[in-house]
């Protein structure tokens, strides 16, 4: 059975190519589903509606889930409530790419990851 552990490792390897972090850490995954037979749907944002590279960005996070051994259907739902912002950014991601954050960043954020 496909594990949300596993959808989330894969994530990992995509990156927003404007911004060195992944799509986990940069808290763009809202929320993730696995059915009992391995189709997963994922609610995700980009960092701003007018994202030029939001296609590439749904596209790669679809074709990274579909490697994961056992998913079957992938579904991507982009959302834009609630707007993302700096804040979601995980910590450690912010600091090992060298953004400094004005507003501390919410452990509680909107991210799946927490």
């Amino acid at each position: 059975m496909v594990t949300e552990e596993q959808v989330l490792d894969v994530l990992r390897t995509v990156y927003d190519p404007e911004i060195p972090i992944n799509v986990v850490d940069l808290g763009l995954i809202y929320g993730l589903e696995i059915t009992e037979g391995g189709d997963v749907s994922v609610r995700m944002t980009m960092t701003t509606p007018q994202c030029p590279l939001g296609s590439y960005i749904v596209e790669a996070t679809e074709q990274a889930i579909r490697g994961v051994a056992g998913v079957g259907a992938v579904h991507v739902e982009l959302v834009f409530d609630p707007p993302w912002d700096v804040s979601m950014i995980k910590e450690e991601a912010a600091r090992e790419a060298g953004i400094i954050l004005d507003t501390p960043t919410a452990e509680g954020d909107n991210s799946v990851e927490k």
